[in-house]
């Protein structure tokens, strides 16, 4: 124990003090970290140590020795478990938080806990081993057990391989607009189980990832353009000079508006309808620029165009025809 706290305080003093020297922080950190297994680890050697002094039995020995090698190697594998997690939090995460994808920001967690739950699966499976359990046994029946668990979860391992399929293909990245599952948002989270997705409406959706994966997938945000289709009905007394006119003013209104794509739009005198003629307009707005704002400069510059040429916009109405009844012809 007093070698355990001498461990403890040089780890606290002398190794703390090297390292503020250092121009970099993974020795530091490494330091706070390890300092709880070491003092474990020396201490399971001193209590083998000191029982040596004594006189027991050597089964009682043995039984100490296994128990002694067991907490030896459960200290290793919480250091080893440690130093992964601080490589992977001081020197992985800065770097992917410097690259342009998401993705090594999605799987650094995944692969921290994974690494970590696997170093400490090894370690309980060699501790058990020196302690003179049959390893090989247990294994064999961790792996019927695993089989029938998996055939119990097979919804849960269908949403664990639909999130590896999600963060390989990248049909889409946190933040992006998207429309699956009958659900349209943006996507706050990719999880390994589940991805969650942020409604227009305020409300957070949790779908499957087997959902998604089976399933169409709608990515607005990737949309190189959005288009907007316009059908706008014109009166009957509308002249062929004043339609050409209208077609025209359309055509003016896409060049002036610089937010717009630089593909032509539609413009087509397409339908006599019931109560309009009809004009078919479609314009195409570029990714990155404000929709709403756009379509309302467009909206109110159409209108004031054509009211300015005195284009009217038709609306449904009906037209009644009367005859006068001749009451002598009916009285006869």
């Amino acid at each position: 124990l007093v070698a355990a706290k001498a461990g403890y305080w040089i780890f606290g003093h002398v190794f703390r003090r090297m390292t503020r020297h250092t121009t970099t922080e993974i020795d530091d950190r490494l330091v706070d970290m390890l300092d709880r297994p070491v003092v474990a680890l020396v201490t399971a050697l001193g209590v083998w140590v000191a029982i040596r002094t004594l006189t027991l039995p050597d089964a009682t020995l043995a039984l100490i020795w296994n128990a002694v090698q067991m907490g030896m190697m459960l200290a290793v594998a919480w250091m080893a478990a440690r130093v992964f997690d601080t490589v992977i939090r001081v020197a992985l995460e800065p770097m992917a938080q410097e690259t342009e994808s998401d993705l090594d920001d999605q799987l650094l967690p995944i692969v921290r806990r994974g690494g970590r739950a696997a170093i400490w699966a090894l370690g309980i499976i060699v501790a058990l081993n020196n302690a003179g359990y049959d390893v090989a046994a247990l294994i064999a029946g961790l792996g019927i057990g695993g089989l029938a668990l998996a055939m119990a979860a097979q919804d849960t391992v269908k949403n664990i391989f639909g999130g590896f399929t999600i963060f390989t293909d990248r049909p889409f990245s946190i933040n992006d607009w998207i429309k699956a599952g009958g659900f349209e948002g943006t996507v706050s989270e990719i999880g390994l189980r589940s991805t969650r997705v942020q409604t227009f409406a305020g409300r957070e959706v949790t779908i499957p990832n087997s959902t998604i994966a089976n399933s169409p997938v709608e990515n607005v945000s990737r949309e190189p353009s959005r288009r907007v289709k316009l059908n706008l009905g014109l009166t009957y007394d509308t002249t062929p000079e004043a339609m050409q006119r209208a077609m025209a003013i359309l055509r003016d209104i896409v060049a002036d508006h610089a937010d717009l794509q630089a593909r032509e739009p539609v413009v087509a005198f397409n339908a006599f309808g019931d109560f309009a003629m009809n004009i078919l307009f479609q314009y195409y707005i570029l990714a990155g620029a404000d929709v709403m704002e756009t379509q309302t400069r467009m909206n109110l510059a159409i209108l004031e165009r054509f009211n300015a040429e005195g284009l009217e916009f038709a609306f449904p109405t009906q037209t009644i025809f009367t005859q006068p009844v001749d009451t002598d012809a009916a009285a006869r």
